[in-house]
């Protein structure tokens, strides 16, 4: 018999949320980020969720990172529900499958471009030799190839970024997730940003999902998820069938 987790995955499902609502409790007012939404991530898309300010697009991305829970509904991340894990199950399973791109970059201060990478293999990866050529290999897959010496402060914005990624994608993640990676960068380093991310995703085979108000992120997505007031409003596919959302309303 195979399990719903087993069923999900076979039919490239990357991520879904079923039926998902997220409320915050501020003094005696119950806020509604997320009002009964549900929709599926197909394995292998560049999807984009975007909204105004408020929407509950930041709120949606995060718990389809693990970083929350909702308040009632499902979670499935390549398979997987993680609303069933425990606490210390879910941190592992986010470490082992998940990569995440910030839009402040997030990266430690004191670290070089290659620990910075090397950094989040330590949890996963034993040996120090491979950890090292893993990180060395994706910097230099980004272009940071003669960069690996740098701390943070000694690079650009976009160089930054660059290092985020490489961090994201060294663990060699099921799924990406970034929030509003080129908010602070302009718009030729946003578009060569967007560029690399898209190679990494065809060149990996990695789910990206983004959320981001950046017109030349959403023009360019797979698929485009619009959300306001917790609902999703809407869904544009620019992708192959392949590629087709499931269950969202």
């Amino acid at each position: 018999m195979v399990s719903p987790q087993q069923s999900n995955e076979s039919e490239g499902v990357a991520a879904c949320l079923q039926e998902v609502t997220k409320e915050y409790q501020l003094g005696k007012t119950t806020v509604q980020a997320l009002r009964g939404i549900s929709l599926s991530i197909a394995v292998g898309s560049y999807t984009v969720i975007c909204g105004p300010s408020g929407s509950g697009k930041s709120t949606a991305l995060q718990l389809l990172g693990c970083l929350d829970m909702p308040t009632t509904g499902r979670v499935e991340i390549a398979g997987q529900d993680v609303v069933a894990l425990s606490d210390k199950a879910r941190t592992s399973f986010r470490a082992q499958h998940l990569g995440f791109v910030f839009q402040n970059f997030n990266l430690v201060p004191v670290l070089t471009a290659l620990e910075n990478v090397e950094y989040p293999l330590q949890l996963t990866v034993r040996d120090a030799a491979e950890r090292r050529e893993r990180a060395q290999k994706m910097l230099e897959a980004v272009g940071l190839g003669t960069m690996l010496q740098r701390r943070p402060a000694e690079l650009s914005g976009g160089q930054r970024q660059r290092v985020a990624v490489a961090r994201a994608m060294v663990k060699r993640p099921k799924l990406v997730l970034a929030d509003e990676p080129t908010a602070n960068l302009d718009r030729r380093t946003g578009a060569e940003l967007i560029e690399m991310m898209r190679t990494m995703q065809r060149e990996h085979q990695t789910t990206f999902i983004l959320s981001s108000h950046d017109p030349q992120m959403i023009e360019g997505a797979d698929e485009r998820i619009r959300i306001e007031d917790g609902r999703v409003v809407e869904r544009v596919q620019r992708s192959s069938p392949a590629l087709a959302m499931r269950g969202a309303s």
